[in-house]
């Protein structure tokens, strides 16, 4: 006799974990290249972590607003079809039943079986499952604005808080070096971990995190040594 199990399924994380993996990812990228231009340019260290602390509290507010608008954005849309599917259920239904019908032939299922799939998933809630198998929104996928925004901003912070703690114990002479090596060891785990939690293949994700984080900081600290002044 077989026995049910439950399943946990990885890509029910991913709305919160694209947001955490990406503000945590900007929050190190963006102060320590930040910190490397402006530390490139011959400035004393508390202008540093000035310029550093400024650049978290832009960048996590920054994140939070585009993350909430983006996602809004992707919020209303799919509202937008839902109420016109709702509207199209209530005014064709016969329409939508044979629409619903097609969509299952096309996924493998003989005409008769199909037809009966879309009767009973119908007569159940018709508007979760054109939701799901016309529209493809599912309810762990739907675009969650708020969660979104306050993610990506607290990861953000925490992200930049990383290399502006190096700014603080680090002697001056020696600040480029270390911020760079740490925010790069800081990349690849964050990228180690969010492969993990997102079940991807951590050596890829922890490669092009590093990649991206080491071209950052190195072009700002080109521009930094270039002009010699804050950028």
């Amino acid at each position: 006799m077989s026995r049910l199990h439950s399943e946990n399924h990885l890509v029910s994380r991913i709305g919160w974990l694209r947001a955490a993996v990406l503000g945590a990812n900007d929050g190190i990228v963006s102060t320590a290249s930040l910190i490397v231009g402006v530390a490139s340019a011959s400035t004393g260290s508390h202008q540093i972590l000035v310029a550093g602390f400024a650049g978290m509290v832009a960048g996590a507010m920054s994140m939070a607003a585009g993350e909430y608008v983006s996602v809004s954005s992707q919020a209303d849309t799919e509202a937008a079809d839902l109420a016109r599917e709702r509207h199209e259920l209530e005014t064709q239904p016969e329409a939508e039943l044979e629409e619903l019908t097609q969509i299952y032939i096309k996924r493998g299922l003989t005409p008769v079986f199909a037809r009966q799939v879309a009767v009973q998933l119908t007569a159940g809630n018709a508007l979760d499952a054109h939701a799901r198998d016309e529209l493809g929104i599912v309810e762990h996928m739907a675009a969650r604005p708020v969660e979104a925004a306050l993610t990506s901003a607290l990861t953000f912070a925490v992200g930049a808080a990383l290399p502006l703690t190096l700014v603080v114990i680090s002697p001056i002479e020696m600040l480029i070096y270390i911020v760079s090596a740490a925010s790069l060891a800081f990349l690849s785990l964050l990228g180690a971990v969010g492969a993990k939690a997102g079940g991807a293949n951590v050596f890829k994700a922890t490669l092009r995190v590093t990649f991206w984080g080491a071209a950052a900081m190195a072009l700002t600290a080109g521009v930094g040594a270039m002009f010699g002044t804050v950028v």
